[in-house]
C-alpha cells in the first residue's frame, strides 16, 4: 500500500498515535501564557538535554549532510559541523539567556534597547523560523517520497507535498494544545528515535560497501575523503560559517526556550552543550551513509536530496520487516519534534512582542494563549508555503544561515557594550539585511526581481567567486562587516540608551539565579534581591565584559577538548 509494506504502516501508526498522547497529556501542565510558551521553568538536566538534542536535530540535517557527502565527500559534514567549533561558547552564553527571566529573545531587545528594536526583531525572528520549518518539512518530505519509490527509477507512491501536510496536522495538534510543555515532553521520546533514525541505516549500509575499508578503496578520488576539499569546502569556508553560525545562534527564537526552560543556568548550561554533542556525533553517521552512496549508486542518477531515503529504501526490507516502518517513524519523530517547538516559540514571539505591545496591551492571559495558538496555525503555514517552494534542501539551509545572523551583531554588541543605541540597532541591523538580499537572487517562483550573480559576479575579483558565482563566506563577510561598521558609527553620532534601563538590564544579567526562584517579569529581579557588584574582564565604564567563573571555564575548555576528540575520531574513521 503507497509503496510501503503492511508492517511498516502499523509501526508508523502506532508511533503516531503514542507520541499524539504525550503531547496530548502535557494539555493539563498549561495553566496560563508563561506555561505554554516557557513551560514554567521546571526541567531538569536530562530533559533539558533531550529538549536540545530534540529540537536541534532533525531529519532533513540527515538529508542535507547524506546529500551533501555524496556530492562532495567527507567534508559535507560541515553542513551541519558548522556548529561544531562555536558549541564551547553555548557553554558561556547559556546562563545569561536563563538571567534575563525572560520569555522570548525579544524581551532582551525590548529592555536593552526598546520596543521598536523588539518589533523589528520579532518579524525577522518569525521569518526566521518559518524558513526553518519549510526546510525541515522540504527535508522530510524528501525522504517519505524516496522511501515509498519501490524502485530508484520509479514514480513515488507519495509525493513530498502529502507528507508535509500529514506530518504539520499531527505536530500542530499536540503542539497547539501543550505548548513548550508538549514539545519538551514528546522530545524525550522523539530524541531517542532521531537517535534511531541516525545509525539505523548505518550498518547495512557499511555491510554492503564491506566495511571501512571497503569503503575507502571504492572511491578512487582521495578528495572524497578529506574534511576539507579542495574546492568549496576550504579552511576558510569552515571559519566563516562557523562565526557567522556564532554570530546567529543567540537570536535564533528558539534559544532563548532552550537555554531557559531548565530550573537553573547549569540545566541549560548542560543541555544546551550535552544535546549539541549529541547532534554532532549523529551528524558522523549522515555523512559516512552518504559516502556509502557514492559506491551504491555510482552508476545510478539519483537526485541527492533523495539519496538518504533511497537507501533506507533498497537496505532496510532485506534484513527484517518493520524496519522502513521505523525509519520513517523516526524521521517523523526528528522533524516534528523540532517544529512544535519552533511552532511555539514563534508564536510566542507573535504574542508576546508584537500583538501584546502594539494591538492588545491589557487583554486577559488567556486571551493572550489563544492568540499565540491561532497564530501558530498561521506561521505553520507560511513554513508549508515555502517548503512547496524551495528548491532543495542544502539551498535551504544556507538560507536559513544567513537569515539568523541578520540580528545578531545588535544582540552581542549590546551584550557587552553600553555604547550601543537604539538607532545604531535599527541601521545595523537593516544593512546587514539589505546587503545580503543585494548580494542574493530575490525570485517569486519563476519570476526574478534580482540576480546579483548574472549581473555583477563577473565584476568581482576570482577569489571571492565560486563556480562564477559570489562564493558563501565572501557573502556572509560582507552583510557581516557592513552591519558590524554601520552600527558602532551610528550608535557614536547618536543619542545613548538611558543609564537607568541599562543598569536594569545588566544588572540582571550579573544575577545569578537562586534556588527555587520564583517566575518574575522580562529582566526583573525578585522581590529583595540586588545585583552583585559588578566584575568586569576590562574595567572601561562602557564595557560589560564579564569575568569567567571557575566552571564557566572549566566547561569551555571541557568542551573545546570534547571538539578535538570528536574531529580525530571522525579523521580516524575515514582515513584509518
Amino acid at each position: 500500500m503507497f509503496g510501503i509494506e503492511l508492517i511498516d504502516w502499523i509501526v508508523i501508526f502506532a508511533y503516531l498515535l503514542g507520541i499524539t498522547i504525550i503531547g496530548l497529556w502535557a494539555v493539563r501542565k498549561v495553566r496560563s501564557s508563561a506555561t505554554y510558551f516557557i513551560g514554567d521553568r521546571k526541567f531538569g538536566k536530562i530533559m533539558m538535554t533531550f529538549f536540545m538534542f530534540g529540537s536541534g536535530t532533525h531529519s532533513d540535517q540527515a538529508v542535507s549532510v547524506a546529500a551533501k557527502s555524496y556530492q562532495s565527500g567527507a567534508s559535507g559534514i560541515w553542513y551541519q559541523w558548522l556548529w561544531l567549533f562555536v558549541t564551547p561558547f553555548f557553554w558561556l552564553i547559556a546562563p545569561f539567556f536563563r538571567r534575563m527571566r525572560a520569555i522570548t529573545t525579544g524581551d532582551y531587545f525590548e529592555v536593552r534597547y526598546g520596543p521598536s528594536v523588539s518589533g523589528l526583531y520579532a518579524l525577522m525572528g518569525i521569518f526566521q523560523l518559518l524558513v526553518a520549518i519549510g526546510v525541515m518539512l522540504k527535508g522530510s518530505g524528501a525522504m517519505v517520497e524516496a522511501v515509498s519509490r519501490v524502485t530508484a527509477d520509479s514514480e513515488p507512491a507519495i509525493r513530498s507535498h502529502y507528507a508535509i501536510i500529514a506530518m504539520t496536522v499531527i505536530f500542530v495538534i499536540y503542539g497547539i494544545a501543550g505548548g513548550l510543555s508538549a514539545a519538551i515532553a514528546t522530545n524525550f521520546v522523539q530524541g531517542i528515535l532521531t537517535i534511531v533514525l541516525s545509525f539505523l541505516i548505518l550498518p547495512f549500509a557499511l555491510a554492503k560497501v564491506d566495511g571501512l575499508s571497503g569503503l575507502r578503496e571504492s572511491i578512487a578520488d582521495g578528495d572524497m575523503l578529506s574534511l576539507v576539499a579542495p574546492g568549496e569546502i576550504t579552511f576558510f569556508f569552515i571559519a566563516v560559517i562557523a562565526f557567522n553560525a556564532l554570530v546567529g545562534w543567540v537570536t535564533q527564537p528558539e534559544t532563548m526556550a532552550n537555554c531557559a526552560a531548565g530550573k537553573t543556568e547549569l540545566e541549560g548550561r548542560i543541555g544546551v552543550t550535552v544535546g549539541i554533542f549529541g547532534k554532532r556525533i549523529c551528524t558522523v553517521a549522515w555523512m559516512i551513509t552518504g559516502l556509502c552512496a557514492v559506491v551504491l549508486y555510482a552508476k545510478t542518477q539519483i537526485d541527492k536530496d533523495l539519496i538518504y531515503g533511497q537507501m533506507a529504501r533498497d537496505l532496510l526490507p532485506e534484513i527484517a520487516p518493520g524496519l522502513v516502518g521505523l525509519f520513517i517513524a523516526s524521521m517523523l519523530a526528528s522533524v516534528m519534534s523540532t517544529c512544535d517547538s519552533l511552532m511555539v516559540v514563534a508564536s510566542a514571539l507573535f504574542t508576546n512582542n508584537i500583538y501584546k505591545k502594539f494591538f492588545a496591551k491589557d487583554k486577559t492571559d488567556h486571551h493572550y494563549t489563544l492568540v499565540g495558538r491561532i497564530s501558530s496555525v498561521l506561521i505553520v503555514t507560511g513554513g508549508i508555503l515555502f517548503a512547496f517552494n524551495l528548491e532543495s534542501v542544502v539551498d535551504g539551509l544556507e538560507i536559513f544561515w544567513q537569515v539568523s545572523a541578520m540580528m545578531g551583531i545588535a544582540f552581542w554588541i549590546g551584550l557587552f557594550w553600553r555604547r550601543a543605541t537604539v538607532a545604531g540597532a535599527w541601521a545595523g541591523s537593516l544593512t546587514s539585511f539589505a546587503v545580503l538580499l543585494f548580494t542574493s537572487k530575490i525570485a517569486f517562483g519563476s519570476m526574478v526581481l534580482w540576480n546579483f550573480n548574472e549581473r555583477l559576479a563577473g565584476f568581482l575579483p576570482t577569489f571571492m567567486l565560486w563556480e562564477n558565482e559570489l562564493y558563501l563566506p565572501w557573502q556572509m563577510i560582507l552583510y557581516l562587516v557592513t552591519g558590524f561598521v554601520v552600527l558602532v558609527a551610528v550608535s557614536l553620532c547618536s543619542s545613548r540608551v538611558s543609564s537607568e534601563k541599562l543598569n536594569r538590564f545588566y544588572g540582571c544579567i550579573r544575577t545569578p539565579i537562586g534556588p527555587e526562584e520564583s517566575e518574575t517579569q522580562p529582566f526583573t529581579l525578585p522581590a529583595g534581591i540586588t545585583p552583585p557588584p559588578r566584575k568586569v574582564l576590562f574595567d572601561h565604564p562602557d564595557l560589560e565584559i564579564p569575568r569567567p567563573t571557575l566552571i564557566g571555564l572549566a566547561g569551555f575548555f571541557a568542551a573545546w577538548l570534547g571538539v578535538g576528540l570528536l574531529i580525530a575520531a571522525v579523521y580516524f574513521i575515514i582515513k584509518w
